[in-house]
């Protein structure tokens, strides 16, 4: 068990392993639910961070579960079930953890990390598409799930991927041609990054390779008009540590600053590598968006940390008591694509902040409003979950936040964009209450956060904090 110590409201909601529920009506606590707000919300993460007396070694380490709000004519309902993977299936008839992981070795005798694979932990992200929900994890083929009832229904290789080939947890959906493009690294002393474009039903139809330096932890990239573009942070997985059992690849992975950041850059067409180069040493777990600007140069954003601290910060959130401080903040970098040089790189943004979105009809394109989690005013990073959401207007600097008080954490902010205006129309965020110990779905204006929600929605059980969702609107 979790020891209460020092430990913040927030622990609770991991204290103990998540309870599944099936499809239930939500009550409204307060508001109504939006006329125009039909579709679904999806969301993906650990749900169990312990089995028995053992503790997950990270938070990406807990076995995948994932959430599905439905809205329609006659209210809301929701269903919450973990992902049926093969390592979750075994380890729940031994109640115990038997396979190696992002943060842990396998149990037992150090020949099971020969005899077991890494487990697919579908933890991470969630992709919707019009026949399944596929549920993501970078180190594996994405697991599909029932869009209705999320009953899992199978390892999903997408009509080509074989077994070397993972399938990352960030995906860019073209919102005007609905093409697909991902990636997956291939382990090895030099690493593969495999480079993919799928159609919009999930097939895979084009794919390149390119050898990296080492290998490195690439966990997001960017859609940007005609490009994708990597960056690729000097962390390396040393890998003697992790063949010979006696680290996970967490504990093996260094921060290198002396290698840089190196800048690859593909042709979203041809996926060719166009230019490359390299720049100052940062890590970053997640993009905002890009796009090309009125000069041809690409313009991404991202949430820049200085150092690899952040894993050290994520690992301990699996203890329910944190300390190390790795707060990010909003960059902007702007990049000549044929040479891959660096023409402009500045912080547009000091708050501490994650988990930046945009909405869904403005990916790789120029936006204006990035939604993101960031932390209360004089709230320490280091000892906090993000407490708060909040609106970036990249053309006044403005901020808008969602302040919801002592002890209330939301999930990533996820636009389900209006008709009339697709920079713009409701937020949805699964919030933890700390004061209460429940759960509930929050639906605010976009462009009224600092308001009340206009709807909270009471879950039947606590679902505890979470990586990424997504929105399928009707």
């Amino acid at each position: 068990m979790i020891t209460t110590f020092k430990q913040k409201a927030w622990s609770k909601a991991i204290a103990e392993p998540a309870t599944e529920f099936e499809l239930t009506p939500l009550e409204i606590i307060e508001g109504a639910i939006p006329e125009d707000l039909r579709g679904s919300l999806y969301r993906n993460g650990p749900g169990r961070l312990s089995r028995g007396e053992q503790r997950a070694g990270h938070w990406f380490d807990g076995d995948g579960a994932v959430l599905g709000v439905h809205f329609t004519d006659t209210g809301a309902s929701g269903v919450y079930r973990y992902v049926q993977t093969e390592g979750y299936i075994d380890e729940q008839k031994q109640d115990a953890y038997i396979y190696p992981n992002y943060g842990m070795t396998a149990a037992g005798a150090f020949w099971n990390n020969w005899l077991k694979s890494i487990k697919n932990a579908a933890n991470t992200s969630v992709l919707a598409l019009s026949d399944r929900l596929l549920t993501l994890w970078e180190g594996g083929k994405p697991h599909a799930l029932d869009l209705e009832t999320l009953e899992t229904l199978g390892i999903d290789n997408l009509s080509g991927l074989n077994d070397k080939q993972p399938f990352s947890a960030h995906p860019k959906v073209d919102p005007v041609t609905g093409n697909i493009f991902n990636y997956g690294v291939g382990a090895g002393a030099n690493a593969v990054l495999n480079i993919y474009r799928c159609d919009r039903t999930g097939k895979l139809v084009q794919q390149s390779k390119h050898t990296l330096s080492g290998l490195p932890l690439i966990h997001d990239f960017c859609f940007a008009g005609k490009y994708l573009i990597f960056l690729v942070s000097p962390v390396r997985v040393s890998l003697l540590p992790v063949v010979s059992t006696q680290k996970s690849y967490s504990e093996s992975l260094e921060w290198q600053p002396e290698l840089k950041t190196e800048i690859l850059i593909f042709d979203r067409d041809s996926l060719s590598l166009v230019s490359k180069g390299k720049t100052d040493p940062w890590f970053q777990w997640h993009f905002a968006n890009g796009y090309v600007n009125e000069d041809g140069n690409i313009v991404t954003e991202f949430t820049r940390y200085e150092d690899f601290a952040t894993n050290q910060y994520l690992k301990e959130v699996a203890s329910g008591y944190t300390e190390t401080e790795a707060p990010g903040t909003l960059w902007s970098l702007t990049i000549d694509p044929q040479t891959a040089e660096v023409i402009s790189n500045k912080q547009i943004l000091s708050a501490c902040n994650e988990f930046p979105l945009v909405s869904p009809a403005k990916v790789g394109q120029e936006w204006r409003y990035t939604y993101l989690n960031i932390h209360r005013e004089g709230v320490t990073h280091g000892k906090e979950l993000f407490n708060a959401i909040a609106r970036h207007d990249r053309e006044t600097g403005e901020v808008i936040t969602a302040d919801m008080g002592d002890n209330f954490y939301p999930s990533e902010p996820i636009l389900a964009p209006s008709k009339d205006n697709p920079e713009q129309g409701w937020i949805l965020t699964v919030v933890f209450d700390g004061n209460c110990d429940r759960s509930e779905v929050r639906i605010y204006a976009s462009d009224r956060l600092a308001e009340a929600p206009v709807c909270r929605l009471a879950l039947p059980s606590i679902i505890p904090p979470g990586f990424h969702g997504t929105w399928k609107g009707k």
